[in-house]
């Protein structure tokens, strides 16, 4: 178990150093293509450190009772991370945009009306569906470790883009919010109007997730724990 926590801080830790106070640095010395090859290995060898380490830890007692009513909940939980996930991949101002343009979307719309970061609280949703339903220490230790990174990824990329794109970001963020769902509480964004892609290949994505779990963990997860 300790080397689950050491992993899970490596992981997590490293992903922060590099993006954050050595990037500018190694980016000067080496250029943005090499750094970007240095930051992927170093991820990839974490996060492989991170599995062997989860995988060879013994199994804990379960530290609640999980029952239909927590299934039920990690379910509906997961069914919102799919759609968080799909919706981030079209309109996000915060990905690269290689026409250069300078303008952030005139109206948040979709998912970007529940949280400016989608694919972020996407991955913290997940973690928190996981421990809710598989409260072992070794997956709560891998859980938290992900939950750590998309949340205060996400917080650290405002203040990233506050620094680079100042007038963007700053206009982004009047329209939107960072926790989900505060902006339409606020009246600075309105829900609905999802597209296609986001309802049909958030609900794929969870059905095809969940049913993953059979063949690769044993075990039924999602809906399919009701299905015969």
């Amino acid at each position: 178990m300790t080397m689950v926590l050491i992993a899970a801080i490596a992981f997590v830790g490293s992903h922060f150093i590099l993006s954050h106070p050595l990037r500018a640095s190694i980016v000067g010395r080496t250029g943005e293509a090499a750094f970007l090859g240095l930051y992927s290995l170093v991820a990839f060898a974490t996060l492989g450190w991170l599995a062997m380490a989860y995988r060879a830890a013994p199994e804990t007692a379960m530290l609640w009772p999980v029952g239909d009513a927590l299934w039920a909940v990690a379910t509906l939980v997961m069914l919102l991370a799919a759609i968080l996930l799909m919706g981030s991949f079209v309109g996000n101002p915060a990905m690269p945009d290689p026409t250069g343009r300078n303008t952030a979307p005139a109206e948040a719309r979709g998912v970007y009306a529940i949280t400016r970061h989608p694919m972020m609280w996407s991955f913290a949703l997940w973690s928190i569906s996981h421990i809710l339903v598989y409260p072992m220490a070794a997956g709560i230790i891998v859980a938290l470790a992900m939950l750590v990174l998309a949340l205060a990824g996400a917080a650290l990329q405002d203040r990233k883009k506050e620094a680079l794109k100042p007038a963007l970001w700053r206009e982004w963020e009047a329209r939107t919010s960072y926790w989900p769902f505060a902006a339409i509480v606020a009246g600075r964004a309105r829900f609905g109007r999802f597209g296609a892609h986001t309802l049909a290949g958030g609900v794929l994505v969870w059905l095809v997730a969940t049913w993953a779990h059979i063949p690769l963990a044993g075990w039924a997860a999602g809906i399919w724990r009701w299905v015969p």
